[in-house]
């Protein structure tokens, strides 16, 4: 993992760097099995969001993750710089997945970008971007195939 310096708007929160750092580490050692790492980087109010659900509360976010993990074999990510103002930043990242019921388990690669709030060097909001197509859709049987050749017909 390489560790890229922020982009700072303004001021930085002393907190942000390096609750940022934690949670990159979080996020490219997270698994099913060690879900409990997850109060060290969230606070017990933590409001999440991704296209494919949103939760309140640090027991929620378990549960939430404990599904999403649930099925895959691996899943790190590439972190660019991130953008910080004051409590906030902004961080690109491209998801590198290996799901057992995704493209036969085979690597897929989906770029996103979190946006967080950091409050006493625990994040309290995070919501994350990202193309669910790309996620999923495009890797289903069939009408992967005819998603992903309209996207290339249109681009």
């Amino acid at each position: 993992m390489t560790t890229v310096p922020p982009i700072e708007v303004g001021r930085a929160h002393s907190d942000v760097p390096g609750t940022l750092e934690r949670f990159r580490r979080l996020f490219n050692e997270l698994d099913k099995g060690n879900l409990n790492k997850l109060p060290d980087v969230y606070s017990e109010d933590i409001k999440f969001q991704d296209p494919l659900g949103s939760v309140k509360g640090l027991d929620a976010l378990t549960h939430y993750f404990a599904g999403s993990y649930a099925n895959v074999i691996s899943c790190h990510f590439t972190f660019e710089n991130a953008v910080i103002q004051e409590s906030f930043a902004t961080v690109p990242w491209v998801m590198h997945l290996r799901h057992k019921r995704i493209r036969g388990g085979r690597e897929i690669q989906v770029a996103g970008i979190s946006h967080i709030e950091v409050r006493c060097r625990k994040i309290c909001y995070h919501r994350d971007y990202f193309d669910a197509g790309q996620l999923l859709y495009e890797n289903l049987p069939v009408i992967g195939g005819v998603i992903r050749w309209v996207k290339g017909y249109a681009g």
